[in-house]
């Protein structure tokens, strides 16, 4: 799958490697050429430009790209680069970062929006406590966004996978379920591929099809 990512900056820096491991071509966009390092992400094309301009957009061929991700630290960038990737050039999978959760409500189809992830609302939802204490707590539906779910798995101590690398893990993962985050001990982690599991670790992923069960047999799985 070809992704172009605007905004390269260490949130776009961070998907552009997860999405590079999991085998996808990948396109970071950014103005900024402080922001681009190609010999951090050497497996990854690099546009200097800016990403609210048709014309940066239509260098960069951006029909050609099955997603887009707008990843830049403006709502109002990310706003933009969404309704011209929809709208302009019929990208199929338009997913894009809130940074003030007060905008939520401008991230929708209207501006070309299939998936709007806010940050601050997943870090809510994660630190907030079930009102039932009964509740399960290995696969949650924490948070729900337009057209996906943010599900959160603790991995058990038993698993195969503790002690082994995120980066065996992810290319394992059902289609449309991405790892978006890793959190140990109250302390969220870059889910960077190096990273080794560990039994207790609460795995959150960003899932847009039904494969909560799927998901759940990967990480309970027995070798």
């Amino acid at each position: 799958m070809r992704v172009a990512i605007a905004g390269a900056g260490s949130v776009g820096r961070s998907i552009a490697a997860e999405l590079s491991e999991s085998g996808h071509e990948i396109l970071l966009i950014d103005r900024d050429s402080r922001a681009i390092g190609v010999d951090e992400l050497p497996q990854a094309e690099w546009l200097l430009a800016d990403a609210c301009e048709l014309s940066s957009l239509e260098d960069a061929r951006l029909a050609d790209f099955d997603s887009v991700v707008a990843a830049s630290g403006d709502d109002k960038v990310n706003l933009v680069v969404s309704l011209l990737a929809k709208t302009e050039f019929e990208v199929r999978r338009v997913v894009a970062r809130i940074n003030d959760p007060r905008n939520e409500w401008l991230f929708s189809d209207s501006w070309g929006v299939d998936v709007a992830v806010s940050p601050p609302r997943m870090m809510a939802a994660l630190v907030e406590e079930p009102d039932d204490e009964d509740e399960p707590a290995d696969a949650v539906n924490a948070l729900s966004l337009p057209q996906t779910d943010l599900l959160e798995f603790t991995l058990p101590a038993e698993s195969p996978h503790s002690g082994r690398p995120l980066g065996e893990l992810v290319p394992k993962l059902p289609e449309d379920i991405v790892l978006v985050a890793l959190v140990r001990g109250g302390r969220v982690l870059q889910p960077a591929p190096g990273t080794p599991l560990q039994g207790g670790d609460d795995l959150v992923f960003l899932s847009s099809a039904g494969s909560v069960e799927e998901l759940g047999e990967l990480l309970d799985a027995e070798d």
